[in-house]
């Protein structure tokens, strides 16, 4: 039986406090649906291939890292996914699978619906990345979170900063198993560089915020932007800047009023800008409006 090492918290936190080269986790499914398989999706970040059994996925226990769970041979082709299940058919049941060869059967842990630790090792233990997870990392406008998938924004940015996951788009079928993430993004522009007037808009003609005002200011004057609103089922009722130049700064008004100029009802809203520069570059900025009147 193995022994046992114990870790601190703050240590691992040390380890995964950096973007990772090398295999790192990309996406985890901790919430499936009923009778379902969980999934975790590895990425290799680098140049090269690696061998998959050259790693362990480790249960967190407490403050300790406790069974490991030594992982099959499987190469990992440079900056390719592989998915970890214990039930490949269950995941290709549930989720689109363009690459059966990616999704890897294996003994993994249970990671806990209300949060957890996912943790990927060498063979002799040494931590090389780790990911905490957390309800709260979902958009907050699902009301259903079973079957979502939470995915990794950006491999430049740390695996544990909680801004760098997101709930698995719907038009992906809410989990991307074995190839790229439908929220994945690089960082172009800080989210602060977004400033939103307020987290309520009551467009009720009394003069007191009629409307939201979102001003900017960027360093790279070249950026273009798509900013849009989106309701709470995910329908897209306005269209506030469509492919505009950023330049280095302004601002976007929104009144509460559909496309077609009808007022809104009464509920939450989510606007979303997508920023992106010359050579294709894209990263997303998400922030939720209530309208109330």
């Amino acid at each position: 039986m193995k022994k046992l090492l114990s870790v601190s918290a703050a240590l691992l936190c040390c380890l995964a406090a950096t973007g990772q080269t090398g295999l790192t986790i990309s996406e985890l499914l901790y919430q499936p649906f009923s009778n379902e398989a969980e999934y975790v999706e590895l990425y290799n970040n680098s140049d090269v291939a690696v061998e998959l059994s050259d790693y362990h996925i480790i249960r967190w226990v407490g403050d300790s890292l406790g069974k490991h769970y030594k992982l099959p041979a499987h190469s990992v082709r440079a900056h390719d996914y592989v998915v970890l299940t214990k039930d490949a058919a269950s995941v290709a049941a549930n989720y689109t699978v363009r690459y059966a060869g990616k999704v890897v059967e294996c003994q993994l842990p249970t990671y806990p619906n209300g949060g957890g630790s996912v943790i990927l090792s060498t063979a002799d233990s040494a931590v090389v990345d780790r990911f905490d997870y957390s309800p709260d990392m979902h958009s907050r406008l699902l009301r259903d979170k079973y079957g979502v998938s939470l995915e990794r924004r950006s491999f430049s940015r740390p695996t544990n900063d909680a801004g760098n996951w997101f709930s698995a788009s719907s038009a992906s079928g809410y989990g991307t198993p074995g190839y790229e993430n439908s929220q994945s993004m690089e960082i172009l522009v800080e989210e602060a560089s977004f400033a939103f007037s307020s987290d309520i808009i009551s467009p009720d003609g009394d003069g007191y915020q009629d409307w939201l005002e979102i001003t900017y200011a960027v360093d790279d004057g070249t950026l273009m932007a798509k900013m849009e609103v989106y309701d709470a089922q995910g329908t897209r009722v306005r269209m506030l800047l469509n492919n505009g130049l950023l330049g280095t700064q302004g601002s976007v008004r929104w009144d509460g009023r559909s496309d077609s100029g009808a007022l809104l009802p009464r509920g939450q809203y989510i606007v979303q800008t997508i920023v992106y520069d010359t050579t294709g570059t894209r990263q997303l900025l998400r922030k939720v409006v209530a309208v109330m009147l």
